[in-house]
């Protein structure tokens, strides 16, 4: 099986293919294929060149997760997908990207347009959609020169997908339930709630299309079964039985279609792929411990079958709604900031709901969020917190999915500190932390969780939400109420960079923080105990936090260094909030200094390195004027084209060179990157 990407990409080369394909909106640094969850999420990478034919797809991590696509015109076979020797490579000819989808069509010899649609689609209204853990391949052809072609399409996927061990047996079977047909293969190990370089170790996945006339299917050694199609067009409706390793000659399960005469109109085959999980998280909600809580999908499908067979009829519903919020998504950011934040906001909107996992039971659903790429927690809030615009903008009751895990934890009693905490664990087990050990954020995770909390009972109204969880926010409150005027030395949500004293940015989320909680008691009919001190607060911080003795008056990273500069991105909660809070001289202030520290991919998070955050960056960008705005997205969509990482978009990069940081960590496919909806979720 093993045919390197280079080896395939040096082949395209010596044809003259590489660079053929045009790329809309951009070219992005990594081309989101099947990603809907933080299992189901897989990548074209970008030192692929963004071309299909010859790359293998990959998991986040990077891992080779075996996908292989022909099609045979007339005879002759042409490889569209992944990296297997033999067939000569399609000529790409263009890639455009959506909200929902990516879209690739190739020129076939000459004589058939093929197009191929990578679907993950989003339903932010519709939990029994968005909790399968599905997407959908369509492969369309259609005559290209004017002739009639005979044209057959054959597609795979390897046993890589159902174990990060590679060494790990699997077994598998072929059956069909109504007029869809489908392979399944799975861990004969299975490991609930473990994982093996973050691939799950549990679970079924399911490659499914439609039983029809002219569908052939195989399972068997990888060599073979594409040589049987490479050779005959056609499959044997046969399937190997001595179960084994995913890499002991590397059994593929696959499915061919005969499209039969091609001519001048799209013949269409749909095919799915995903994973079915029983149980998806380990969740202590309480003091009791930990219990294992069911994928929200299991509430609304009588089984596994049933799920996978309502999902591939579901296609031409689930392509309509998602061509509908690709319009939405499209027509509401250039409206807001023009084409420029376009690019942006639509390769976002994958990787977000990427990493979220829907679970619960429909009276009481939980999103659990996996902190991908960085370190894997589960429900880090910080990482919530970034990601949080994209859930106002699309439907902010998924904002209280997302902060009910926390709330019950320790509401529970379950985590002893006065400030809120961190984190629930490693995703998939949510333990919490009962010894209080959590990596300690404790202005930032309390600023965080009143903020959000408010702008969830904004949106939808519900006070009641927070009169349920007042003496909780008050707690948070009177933490704030203690620190955040000058910072100790503590972390913040850029913990790569380090603790540090007396944090600008840090202080001004907590004086925020109080000012909401101010709006909190007054909506629920408490004493407000906060707003007077948050006034206060702000009028010290002022005088603590700008450097006057300067050309152009900015606000420093730490109280009293004159010689530093950080972005004030904490400022965007005000306007997110409605509070009209903040002086908007500080605004006006910072939009006028940013322009004059720029590099090229953008403006550096703080003095003391060149690396930038673009999820921070569009919180500074949504608050500042419009030419400073329009240049934070100028540069950002220039860095999506123009970048040399190649994985699923980072946040974190170095703003004069547009790589990776320089001895910093690598961040790929996180889900802050809902945060590019920071200007789209303003009230």
């Amino acid at each position: 099986m093993r045919f390197t990407s280079m080896a395939a990409t040096l082949a395209a080369m010596a044809s003259g293919l590489v660079g053929a394909s045009s790329f809309t909106p951009a070219k992005p640094p990594a081309v989101p294929l099947a990603v809907r969850s933080p299992y189901l999420n897989a990548w074209l990478q970008g030192d692929s060149g963004c071309i299909l034919p010859g790359a293998w797809p990959r998991f986040w991590t990077g891992q080779i997760q075996g996908w292989q696509g022909f099609v045979a015109v007339d005879g002759d076979v042409y490889n569209w997908l992944g990296a297997a020797p033999g067939p000569q490579l399609a000529n790409q000819v263009s890639l455009e990207y959506t909200s929902t989808k990516s879209i690739f069509t190739f020129d076939v010899g000459g004589k058939v347009n093929l197009t191929v649609t990578f679907l993950s689609p989003i339903f932010p209204d519709d939990l029994a959609r968005q909790s399968q853990q599905f997407s959908y391949i369509s492969v369309k052809a259609r005559s290209r020169d004017g002739a009639v072609h005979k044209v057959q399409v054959y597609l795979d996927v390897s046993g890589e997908w159902a174990s990060g061990d590679v060494s790990q047996v699997i077994n598998w079977d072929h059956a069909t339930s109504g007029d869809v047909s489908y392979h399944q293969f799975f861990r004969a190990n299975q490991q609930q709630f473990a994982e093996s370089g973050e691939i799950a170790s549990w679970g079924t996945w399911y490659l499914s299309t439609s039983f029809s006339n002219g569908l052939t299917w195989q399972i068997g050694q990888d060599t073979k079964v594409r040589g049987q199609f490479a050779n005959n067009r056609v499959l044997n409706n046969t399937k190997e039985t001595n179960f084994r390793a995913v890499n002991s000659d590397w059994p593929v399960f696959a499915f061919s279609h005969d499209l039969g005469d091609v001519q001048s109109n799209d013949e269409e085959r749909v095919l799915t792929l995903g994973l079915i999980q029983d149980q998806v998280i380990n969740f202590a909600a309480g003091l009791e411990g930990l219990t294992a809580v069911k994928g929200l999908w299991s509430s609304y499908y009588d089984n596994d079958v049933s799920a996978v067979t309502s999902f591939y009829n579901d296609y031409a519903h689930a392509n309509r709604l998602s061509s509908n919020l690709d319009n939405r998504i499209q027509t509401d950011s250039v409206n807001a900031a023009g084409q420029d934040y376009a690019t942006i906001t639509t390769l976002a909107v994958r990787q977000t709901f990427g990493g979220l996992q829907f679970a619960g039971e429909p009276r009481k659903p939980y999103i659990f969020l996996k902190e991908i790429s960085s370190n894997s927690d589960i429900q880090t809030v910080d990482v919530i917190f970034p990601a949080y615009p994209i859930f106002m903008y699309l439907n902010a009751s998924l904002g209280r999915y997302l902060l009910d895990p926390l709330y019950e934890n320790q509401e529970s009693g379950a985590y002893p500190n006065e400030y809120a905490e961190h984190d629930l664990g490693t995703f998939p087990v949510a333990k919490g932390y009962p010894a209080g050990n959590d990596e300690p954020m404790p202005l930032e995770e309390c600023g965080n969780m009143i903020i959000m909390t408010l702008a969830y009972a904004q949106r939808t109204g519900d006070v009641a939400y927070l009169d349920a969880h007042y003496p909780k926010l008050v707690q948070w409150a009177e933490f704030l109420v203690n620190d955040s005027i000058v910072p100790a030395n503590q972390l913040s949500t850029d913990d790569f960079a380090g603790a540090l004293a007396n944090q600008t940015n840090l202080a001004i989320k907590g004086i925020i923080g109080l000012k909401a909680m101010s709006h909190i008691a007054n909506l629920t009919k408490h004493e407000d105990n906060w707003g007077a001190t948050a006034d206060a607060y702000l009028q010290t911080w002022k005088s603590y936090a700008i450097n006057t003795n300067t050309t152009l008056p900015h606000t420093t990273l730490s109280y009293g260094d004159n010689n530093s500069h950080g972005l004030l991105y904490n400022i965007y909660s005000d306007k997110l909030l409605g509070l009209n809070f903040i002086d908007q001289e500080i605004f006006d202030m910072q939009s006028a200094f940013y322009p004059t520290i720029a590099l090229e991919y953008g403006v550096p998070l703080d003095t003391r390195h060149t690396w930038t955050k673009s999820d921070w960056e569009m919180f500074a960008a949504a608050v500042s004027s419009v030419e400073t705005r329009d240049m934070f997205i100028s540069k950002t969509a220039h860095w999506v084209g123009a970048t040399t990482s190649n994985r699923a978009m980072t946040d974190l990069f170095d703003a004069a060179t547009g790589g990776y940081p320089g001895g910093g960590p690598t961040f790929v496919a996180r889900p802050v990157m809902g945060g590019m909806f920071a200007l789209l979720a303003l009230p």
